[in-house]
């Protein structure tokens, strides 16, 4: 059984899925891919976990990292999800590029080349937005391109884990 619950964030709503095993999806209300793996039946209810993940949200829209974890259920394809653990190792107030974690892909796997391309759909298809960080990931010119939340939500949130907006170009495409 999954669970929902709506989160009221500084940049809009946010609904949260979960079941026993951790949070399965965080969006902003009208994203991209929203609520994708939602079960079709689930359950509005405050569940510890919920609780848990709204705590990590105030800490983190205070501006402050925060020093606890959710427990996450990721599903997606093996390959997303491979992508999905680079995304959780990005640093607060850091970002990477496409290109970057597609060599990391690779040496992982031993092989020459991985496409940047491939990587970004598995980024674009993140269901766990925030906690798992995709809006650090940027172009190769470092640019922002590719949030399912919208380029402006990815650009406030990096500036409010402290990004360097001089180093950041906004796209003019999504």
């Amino acid at each position: 059984m999954q669970y929902i619950s709506r989160y009221h964030s500084p940049m809009g709503g946010i609904l949260l899925a979960g079941d026993g095993n951790g949070l399965t999806g965080l969006w902003f209300e009208g994203q991209k891919y929203f609520a994708r793996h939602l079960d079709k039946e689930q359950e509005e209810r405050e569940i510890p976990l919920f609780e848990l993940a709204k705590g990590w949200l105030d800490v983190y829209f205070s501006g402050r990292e925060p020093d606890f974890s959710v427990p996450l259920h990721l599903m997606g394809t093996a390959f997303q999800k491979e992508v999905w653990e680079i995304l959780r190792s990005i640093p607060y107030g850091h970002t990477m590029t496409y290109g970057e974690i597609a060599k990391q892909l690779a040496e992982k796997r031993g092989l020459s080349h991985m496409s940047a391309q491939a990587v970004g759909g598995a980024v674009g298809r993140n269901p766990i937005s925030i906690l798992v960080p995709c809006h650090r990931v940027v172009g190769a010119d470092g640019s922002l391109t590719g949030y399912a939340g919208g380029i402006d939500k990815k650009g406030r949130l990096l500036k409010l884990e402290g990004v360097d907006a001089g180093h950041i170009m906004f796209a003019a495409k999504c």
